[in-house]
């Protein structure tokens, strides 16, 4: 027996699926990224700050008042908190220096990520002479080493830039085996109060992958 369908049966079921595909579309669209890798979250880094204070609630608009140096980097680009995993370049060979221009080192000099080189009061974490470094690291790529930088005192974060003669060289570590998460100390000279930039330079051991990052804090 032949089974005869309407048009009508067949276009509810074309129209079913396209629904279905369009969801699934934004579901890729909203995934996090196959690729991830990691940051520094304690001290926070800037983009990660923004996102876990406010990716829950980024059309907030008390945002703008309460927090607007993350407000200002959500409206130049929200990929930049969502992506806070994903600030790296490969192939530098390790010329960090020569390959990042000044003014753009809190972005790794990444264009899509220029808003946490705005100077401003970015959120700060408390810290003594002497704090933990915690790299969240998804992808489990371990470390060459870690290079960790504070800012100079007279240096002021609200107005100014960060540039590689802005930087205090503090440490540099050895390698860490692979690891979701790797912490190390940092000891300085006890010499810094107030509002501080630890930038922080992570060369992962897979590849020739250099991270770079600005952490605010405030020394007491």
């Amino acid at each position: 027996m032949r089974l005869h369908t309407s048009s009508g049966s067949v276009a509810r079921r074309r129209g079913i699926v396209a629904v279905i595909v369009g969801m699934l579309a934004c579901t890729a669209l909203w995934a996090p990224p196959a690729s991830a890798h990691g940051t520094i979250v304690g001290p926070a880094t800037r983009a990660y700050q923004c996102w876990k204070t406010w990716g829950s609630q980024h059309t907030n608009p008390a945002m703008q008042q309460q927090d607007p140096m993350c407000w200002q980097a959500f409206q130049a680009n929200a990929d930049t908190m969502w992506n806070w995993m994903s600030a790296l370049r490969d192939g530098l060979g390790r010329n960090f220096q020569g390959a990042t221009p000044d003014g753009q080192l809190c972005s790794n000099a990444l264009s899509r990520n220029n808003s946490l080189n705005t100077p401003g009061r970015w959120k700060t974490t408390n810290v003594g002479s002497t704090f933990s470094m915690h790299l969240y690291d998804q992808a489990t790529h371990g470390a060459d080493f870690f290079r960790v930088y504070v800012s100079k005192n007279g240096y002021d974060p609200t107005t100014q830039r960060l540039g590689w003669g802005n930087l205090d060289f503090i440490m540099q570590t050895g390698r860490y085996a692979p690891a979701k998460d790797i912490t190390f100390n940092v000891q300085t000279s006890g010499a810094y109060r107030g509002h501080h930039v630890v930038f922080t330079i992570w060369q992962a051991s897979h590849l020739d992958q250099a991270y770079m990052w600005c952490s605010d804090v405030n020394f007491g």
